[in-house]
């Protein structure tokens, strides 16, 4: 009898796990941590060499991206729904809010929570503003 070639993969842990990676691409997941609940989030991040894949298995999970309408930071909030793909195009500045039962693949170039992430942090206003728009998704 021949060993499967099959390969599974499951991240049952907190946080962010890249368990696949190849030279050109990798597959994660991220899990609940606190500084990504849903009333927690303080900075968003950009990548500029690539688009980021999010996929929701289980639980809920909101996509955040950054708006400007004149000098006004706002945000646009998608409520995550199970089993559909979600692509961030590279240069946008997002975050992901996740509740405590929260899974997400992550589909992107390799490394790149390594070699191509820039952080924003939001102002207290801005924070304020952002937890608003999330208890009114909810």
């Amino acid at each position: 009898m021949n060993k499967s070639a099959i390969e599974t993969y499951y991240h049952d842990g907190d946080g962010y796990n890249p368990f696949f990676i190849t030279n050109h691409w990798q597959v994660a997941q991220l899990n609940y941590l606190p500084e990504l609940g849903m009333q927690a989030i303080n900075k968003l991040e950009m990548h500029a060499a690539t688009d980021e894949i999010f996929i929701l298995i289980k639980g809920t999970a909101i996509l955040i991206l950054e708006c400007k309408e004149e000098d006004e930071l706002s945000f646009e909030l998608t409520k995550m729904k199970v089993g559909v793909t979600y692509n961030i195009p590279l240069k946008v500045w997002h975050a992901i809010a996740l509740d405590t039962d929260a899974e997400i693949i992550i589909v992107e170039k390799s490394n790149t929570h390594l070699e191509d992430v820039t952080y924003k942090n939001l102002s207290l206003a801005e924070q304020e503003k952002l937890n608003k728009a999330i208890r009114e998704l909810l």
